[in-house]
């Protein structure tokens, strides 16, 4: 599933919001700009008629001054002297007849909702003129309008995305998890099925002469394995109790675990143990502490396989309330490219890998725990550390 870059969607939202924002700026700015050399039309038509007091040029200079007030778009309404009566209306918007009641009525209510914002204005003969504001006052008031709505679009966006973010990774991580148990369940499964064909066959045709004794022990010992994997996923879907456990025991019981499966599992890798027996005691659940160290180190022993190398467990006391585990190897360390998204789910470098383990190892050390679980910069290889709050603190 391809990786939603939602923050990379929202600046680029962000962006074009911000890009049409100044474009209709731009726009009122042209807009007023016009307005501004209408204005100096006026003011020469008036210089015109004032130098030239014949009344025919007058009378042509007012004609071209009230041509240039229409054309501004100023809403214009004309009245009697009670504003009874319509006598003229321009740049409403609308297309009324004056002649008719009905026309005079709507412009009388488009008049209404004018004189609210200015009052009118009185000219000759006791009229009145009601006006509105300019397209570009008009504009200008969009545009707290068009803010609120862009943030609010921004949000909706982000939020959407944020979410659907969220559920791409839940499906991701549950899909691992059902892969990771399938795995896991399935290497015992396939082991007594083959103990049971080992029954199946006479005494004499068993392979190394195998008794019916250790054919028990065996199939008790993958009981035990589908035991331990069924109580550890029954484990990580609740809140499990938690009590003073031994990081030195629990390394210890890791010790033994792995002792048997290096030869297997990482042919030529040594493990080295430095963990303190007089450690506070953490507040943990020992089941799942193991499985998370489980994780960590099997990862370190995938980056060391077929070049051998060393893994160095060690543990130390932090200030008062903490305590420090760190699982160090020798390997080539961790891709760059994967560096910073090591803990998600679906994320390994592996060929064939899920990438499970250290999505695990982060939710119970963090979400189980209220620890921490962390890639450390700096050295050769890779060091992971984990801190653990103590049982006391």
């Amino acid at each position: 599933m391809t990786r939603i870059r939602w923050p990379v969607a929202l600046a680029t939202l962000f962006v074009i919001l911000l890009g049409s924002y100044v474009v209709y700026s731009f726009e009122i700015v042209q807009a007023l700009r016009s307005e501004a050399g209408t204005l100096t039309e006026i003011y020469s038509e008036i210089q015109d008629a004032l130098s030239d007091t014949t009344a025919a040029r007058a009378e042509d200079a007012l004609y071209r001054l009230q041509t240039k007030v229409i054309q501004s778009g100023v809403p214009l309404i004309l009245t009697g002297p009670n504003d009874d009566t319509i006598l003229d209306a321009r740049n409403l918007g609308v297309n009324v007849d004056l002649n008719t009641p009905q026309g005079q009525k709507r412009v009388r209510d488009i008049m209404h909702g004018l004189d609210e914002r200015h009052p009118p204005v009185l000219g000759a003969g006791l009229q009145h003129i009601h006006y509105g504001d300019t397209p570009q006052v008009r504009s200008l008031q969009r545009i707290p309008f068009l803010l609120a709505g862009a943030l609010l679009l921004t949000v909706f966006v982000g939020f959407t995305m944020i979410r659907t973010q969220r559920r791409a990774e839940s499906e991701r991580a549950w899909t691992s998890m059902a892969r990771e148990l399938a795995h896991q369940l399935g290497t015992p499964l396939s082991s007594l099925q083959g103990w049971l064909e080992v029954l199946k066959l006479p005494d004499e045709e068993r392979p190394g002469s195998l008794q019916e004794s250790d054919i028990a022990d065996a199939i008790q010992e993958d009981l035990v394995r589908l035991e331990r994997v069924s109580h550890r996923f029954e484990l990580i879907g609740r809140e499990p109790e938690l009590r003073g456990v031994s990081l030195h025991k629990i390394a210890r019981d890791l010790e033994r675990y792995l002792a048997a499966r290096l030869p297997k599992l990482g042919r030529g890798v040594d493990l080295v143990l430095d963990v303190p027996s007089n450690l506070p005691q953490v507040k943990g659940n020992e089941v799942l502490l193991v499985w998370a160290l489980e994780n960590v180190v099997k990862n370190a022993l995938d980056a060391l396989a077929g070049r051998g190398g060393r893994i160095s467990i060690y543990a130390r006391q932090m200030g008062e309330g903490w305590v420090s585990l760190r699982i160090r190897d020798t390997g080539p360390g961790v891709d760059p490219e994967i560096r910073d998204r090591i803990f998600d789910p679906g994320i390994t470098s592996k060929s064939g890998g899920w990438g499970v383990g250290l999505a695990l190892s982060r939710r119970i050390v963090e979400g189980v725990h209220r620890g921490r679980i962390e890639l450390l910069d700096g050295g050769d290889g890779t060091t992971f550390q984990i801190r653990l709050p103590v049982a006391d603190a």
